[in-house]
Formats: structure tokens, sequence, C-alpha cells
């Protein structure tokens, strides 16, 4: 019998970031989901769960979802994966890192593979199925995995009924709405991971969010 993925949360950084370590216990292949900050933090997991990342994955080029992803890179000597839509924001992450939070930060990561709609990720006996969600940005994703039904959602759903600003110039309402409905058609005990906040499910987020026909 298949043991299902685990899942590890950390919270990162100051924006208090969600990174997920999303691991199979049988293999210790783990995938590193939006490392936010905090290398160190995340390392030293990784090493008391006895886990081999095999790859760094990004639901958005927000720096507070990258900001790790440089020194993980280098640590585990891994790739780092994220839609190439969302390149642009990345490359400006110094920027608005500063203005955000007032602090210097290192230059983006150089991005080794491009994300890709439908693509399968598989990590030991666990996949994760890349969804597309543009809306909080145009090049926003979500990590679905249907066995262990379990989505990482980035900044596309948070719990209660919330969702990443779309008032930046690159945002658009309509398509987050859109992004939404597609992540609660997914089966209704899907646990939902979202970028920041706890965690929820599809059927709990089906109570919150009301779209008009």
């Amino acid at each position: 019998m298949i043991k299902r993925v685990k899942v590890e949360t950390l919270q990162v950084g100051q924006l208090n970031t969600n990174c997920y370590l999303y691991y199979d216990p049988d293999s210790s292949q783990a995938a590193i989901i939006d490392p936010g900050d905090d290398a160190d933090f995340i390392i030293n997991k990784i090493q008391d769960l006895n886990i081999h990342p095999i790859v760094i994955l990004a639901s958005h080029g927000h720096f507070d979802h990258v900001l790790a992803a440089t020194e993980l890179k280098l640590a585990f000597r891994i790739p780092f994966l994220i839609n190439k839509i969302d390149g642009n924001i990345l490359k400006r992450q110094q920027k608005t890192a500063k203005y955000f939070t007032g602090v210097k930060v290192d230059p983006p990561p150089l991005v080794d593979k491009f994300l890709k709609n439908n693509q399968v990720i598989s990590v030991g006996q666990g996949s994760l199925k890349i969804l597309t969600t543009p809306g909080h940005t145009p090049g926003s994703v979500c990590f679905y995995d249907p066995d262990s039904q379990i989505c990482f959602t980035g900044d596309t759903v948070f719990a209660q009924g919330g969702y990443g600003r779309t008032d930046l110039s690159y945002g658009n309402q309509k398509q987050i709405g859109e992004s939404i409905k597609k992540i609660l058609a997914l089966p209704e005990d899907t646990c939902l991971y979202p970028g920041h906040g706890p965690k929820t499910t599809v059927e709990i987020e089906r109570h919150f969010y009301l779209f008009p026909e």
C-alpha cells in the first residue's frame, strides 16, 4: 500500500509566508514550495526530517515567496521552477522588497526551468499537477496532488474567502475570480494550503465565496 505524502508547514519572513515541504516518507524525496525567507531555518527543518529535496517550486514571483530560493539551490544543488509569465515580477525582487519591508535583499534566484499548465512533477511516490491560476499575478500557479487530495494555492485562495490582492498594475480581479472557481471545483475534501494563514478545505471555502451567475 502506498503511503500518503506528508506536508510540513514553515512560517517564514516578515510577511509570514507559508513555506511548505511536500515529501514522500518512503523515498524521502521532497519539494520545497514557496521558500519565502529564512533559508537556515528551512535547511534545519529538512535535516531534522531527514528528507532530500529535489526541486524548489514557486507559486508566483513575489519576493516573499522566493527570497530563500538561491541559498536552497546552492545548499541542495536542485533546480528552481516558476511560471515564465512572472519573470518580470521576479526580476524586481530587490526593488519591491525594499519598498514593502525596508530591507535590502539579494538579487532574485536564477530560474532553471519554467512551469507549464497541467505539467506533473513527481516527488517520490507523490505527484504535483500544475494548475495555472492568474489574477494575483499573471503567472500564479497552484500545485495539486489529486491522489493525496492536497492543493498548494499560493496567494490565489486563502482561508475564509480570502485571496491575494489584485490592485497592482498586473493584477486582474476577473481572472482571480475564475482561478478561485477552478480551485473550488476540486473535490470537496481537498485540503488547501495557502501562501499565508491557516490551511482549509474546498468544502469549507465554497461557503465563503459567492460568485454572480
